[in-house]
């Protein structure tokens, strides 16, 4: 994280800290650290506990009820620049709309393979292989969406140190198994 942070910092023009920016990376990181000790006592083998599959849905129900309320306010109020309007997201190409029911298709197979998985060899091992998400999604970043197009060597040198680092982690959760 944090050789992705230098590679962003060396990459930023513009960076505007605002106040309520941190306060949602703060109040999203606890959620985010909550999910896999919630997710793993609601299926612990008791009576009327969870499956993994159940699981699932419920945590689809959530994310789908609270993703409406969140998004309609951070698009009246953005955290950078101008407020967005629901007519600019119908706007949006067919493309981009297919582009963003892959992602959950992929966000849905990932978290399930997470689920069915912790329950068989353990929540811990499980988690720790699934935080390989970061890594696809900075390749993604990278590749995709080329967010450090026309970065200096300061970025492309962090970002290899965190590409390095990521895999020698997971190399060592592999080894660890």
């Amino acid at each position: 994280m944090l050789c992705c942070a230098a590679a962003y910092r060396a990459q930023a023009r513009e960076l505007k800290v605002t106040r309520k920016g941190v306060i949602v990376c703060l109040v999203s990181g606890l959620l985010m650290a909550s999910w896999a000790p919630l997710a793993a006592a609601s299926m612990q083998k008791v009576p009327g506990a969870l499956s993994p599959l159940s699981s699932l849905a419920v945590f689809g129900a959530a994310a789908l009820l609270s993703t409406i309320p969140f998004n309609l306010y951070l698009m009246r109020k953005p955290m950078v620049g101008a407020p967005v309007f629901m007519r600019d997201y119908f706007a949006g190409g067919l493309r981009w709309h297919l582009l963003g029911l892959l992602g959950g298709c992929i966000w849905t197979i990932g978290t399930a393979s997470n689920l069915v998985a912790g329950s068989s060899v353990g929540f811990a091992v499980s988690y720790a292989i699934g935080q390989s998400a970061p890594l696809v999604a900075s390749l993604w970043g990278i590749f995709v969406w080329k967010e450090f197009a026309g970065a200096g060597p300061a970025s492309v040198r962090a970002l290899a140190a965190m590409f390095f680092f990521y895999l020698a982690a997971i190399g060592v959760l592999a080894r660890a198994i």
